[in-house]
């Protein structure tokens, strides 16, 4: 790799703990979109939540050509310090060995991992909402195979955590960090409508601007102060945003979840101030390392149906002030106004009908790619 060079990020999931999952001698093969193109690229896995150290005994990264299947002549070995099996630590990651595979921007990539001992439930799955469709095979490893035999599709990431490209100098790194409103829960599958998506889209359609990769760090159920499902986005910061390779800007999406407080949890009901206090550690975390950090306001979502109760008033007011926090407090380097965005100028507790799933809580297909559409690319370069 030339010196002038250097790592950037193309896509991510982020680590999250098991949901019920269990393999026994299969192959994984996900399908992960990149944003950033180029000539050489790396895979990351993770272990961060698990308790043992896991097994990969092949794994194979190629263009994907649909369905289960690869274009052919695109199939590369991944090696791991030059072997073509390694075993994640407890805890850890691991980073696959450099491979030259020529890959546009926007393209669609299949990896695939062979498991090859028996796996029981209590494993960390990637990013819960996929939203796209990956397969497990039956018993056997089908690492290399053009078309993998499906033994059942899934809609999350095992272990995939990160894509990597090598990048021309001056190319940046956009994480998102967020819940599942960046996750874009009850998004239409294989659509690709999450706003880290469309944010992508524009970027590679503008002429003559600096290239970026978009790393989606969304997580279903996020709060800013509290652990729900993974770790809180103070907790995560620095694996899922800081260490990310390239990372040059961040957008910050969170603090619905530490509203609606879905365990009614007493002592986990929190104030406006609270919040601030999260979002202004990680604006300092960010400037610390010389990242520019936008604030997102926070979307309306009254009276939402996914969990009914979960909005009120009160929780209201302290939205309000969160979001005016956000767009006056001067502690974030601009703003990305995704509430006014796509509430309801009548209603501006709710969403506008267009932009509503209909839980009023998620977006719709159509608000999804509105929230890409309101961030300013001026932003970047």
């Amino acid at each position: 790799m030339a010196t002038d060079t250097h790592w950037v990020g193309t896509w991510t999931a982020a680590p999250a703990p098991a949901e019920g999952v269990a393999f026994s001698n299969q192959t994984l093969r996900m399908h992960p979109r990149i944003s950033l193109g180029g000539q050489t690229l790396r895979v990351r896995l993770s272990n961060a939540h698990g308790t043992r150290p896991i097994t990969v005994g092949a794994a194979h990264v190629a263009l994907r050509a649909g369905g289960a299947g690869i274009v052919p002549g695109s199939d590369r070995v991944l090696r791991f310090g030059g072997a073509p099996s390694a075993t994640i630590a407890a805890g850890s990651l691991l980073i696959s060995d450099p491979v030259e595979l020529a890959v546009p921007p926007l393209a669609d990539l299949s990896v695939s991992v062979h498991l090859p001992g028996d796996l029981p439930v209590s494993l960390p799955v990637i990013g819960r909402y996929a939203r796209q469709t990956n397969y497990v095979s039956p018993p056997g490893d089908f690492s290399a195979a053009e078309v993998m035999p499906i033994g059942r599709i899934a809609d999350e990431w095992y272990f995939l955590c990160g894509v990597d490209v090598v990048a021309a100098p001056g190319t940046g790194g956009i994480v998102a960090l967020g819940d599942s409103l960046t996750d874009a829960n009850i998004s239409t599958p294989d659509a690709f409508c999450r706003w880290p998506d469309q944010l992508a889209r524009r970027l590679a359609a503008r002429p003559g601007g600096l290239a970026f990769g978009v790393m989606n760090q969304g997580l279903g159920g996020n709060r800013i102060l509290h652990d729900i499902r993974g770790d809180s986005g103070l907790r995560r910061f620095d694996r899922d945003v800081l260490a990310q390779p390239g990372v040059t800007h961040v957008l910050v999406m969170l603090g619905t979840n530490d509203l609606r407080n879905r365990w009614a949890k007493p002592e986990e009901e929190v104030t406006a101030p609270q919040m601030i206090a999260g979002l202004k550690q990680m604006a300092l975390r960010a400037h610390t390392r010389g990242i520019r950090i936008f604030g997102c306001t926070l979307t309306p979502f009254a009276y939402e149906t996914f969990l009914v109760g979960a909005w009120s008033p009160a929780r209201e007011a302290v939205r309000q002030a969160v979001n005016a926090w956000i767009r006056e407090g001067g502690a974030f380097d601009a703003v990305v106004d995704f509430d006014q965005g796509l509430r309801d100028p009548d209603h501006p507790s709710s969403m506008l009908p267009i932009y509503d799933c209909g839980d009023h809580l998620h977006p719709s297909d159509a608000g999804y790619n509105r929230m890409g559409d309101v961030i300013d690319l001026g932003l970047f370069g």
